[in-house]
C-alpha cells in the first residue's frame, strides 16, 4: 500500500510548516520575533501549494472515487472531506490576504492574521487526523490488492511532497527550513 506511505509523507510535510508556521507567529504574538514577512511568506504559499497542486488532485480524482465505488461507509466521510478541501483552499486565500494585510500595516493588522492563521491550523489538524483516522482505516477494509496496485500507480507519478513538478517545492521547503528559527528549523 505505497499509496498510504506517501499519503502520510505528504500529511508529514505539510505538518512540518505548519507546525513551524504555528511556532514562528506564536513568538512574533509574545514579542520574541519581529516578523519575517518573507519566511511568513514562504509558508503561506507552501501550504497554499503544497495541497492544490500536489496532494488534493490524488485524493480527489483517483483515491476518493475509487472508495466511494468500494465502500458505502465511506460516502458521506469522503464528502466530509471533499467539502474540506474546497474550504482549505478558500481559507488559504483568506490567509494570504490577511498576510499582505498585515504586511502593510504590521502591528494593526497581526491581530487578523493571527485569528485566521489559528483557525486554519485547528482545521487543518482536524482534517489531517479525520484522513488519517478514519478514511485510510476505512480505505484498509474496503479496497482490494488490485485497487492498491492502480492507486499506487496514480500516486507514485506524484509523490514527492517535496519537489513538484520542476523541483519548486523542494526550493521553497529548504528556504522555509533555512529562515525557520530553531527548534523547528535551521534560521538565526
Amino acid at each position: 500500500m505505497k499509496t498510504i506511505d506517501i499519503i502520510h509523507d505528504e500529511h508529514r510535510a505539510l505538518a512540518s510548516v505548519l507546525q513551524a508556521l504555528r511556532f514562528v507567529v506564536g513568538e512574533i504574538r509574545s514579542g520574541k520575533l519581529q516578523p519575517d514577512f518573507r519566511l511568513l511568506a514562504a509558508m503561506v504559499d507552501y501550504i497554499t501549494q503544497v495541497p492544490e497542486k500536489v496532494h488534493h488532485p490524488k485524493e480527489d480524482d483517483y483515491f476518493f472515487p475509487l472508495l466511494r465505488a468500494r465502500s458505502a461507509k465511506a460516502s458521506a466521510l469522503i464528502d466530509q472531506l471533499e467539502a474540506q478541501h474546497r474550504d482549505g483552499t478558500r481559507m488559504t486565500g483568506e490567509l494570504l490576504q490577511a498576510l499582505i494585510h498585515y504586511q502593510s500595516f504590521e502591528a494593526s493588522g497581526f491581530a487578523a492574521f493571527d485569528a485566521l492563521l489559528q483557525h486554519y491550523l485547528d482545521f487543518n489538524w482536524q482534517h489531517l487526523n479525520l484522513e488519517e483516522g478514519e478514511l485510510l482505516p476505512l480505505a484498509r477494509e474496503a479496497l482490494s490488492e488490485a485497487d492498491w496496485q492502480a492507486l499506487d500507480t496514480e500516486f507514485s507519478a506524484n509523490f514527492d511532497p517535496f519537489s513538484g513538478a520542476e523541483g519548486e517545492y523542494e526550493t521553497l521547503f529548504r528556504r522555509i527550513v533555512n529562515m525557520t528559527p530553531a527548534p523547528y528549523g535551521l534560521g538565526a
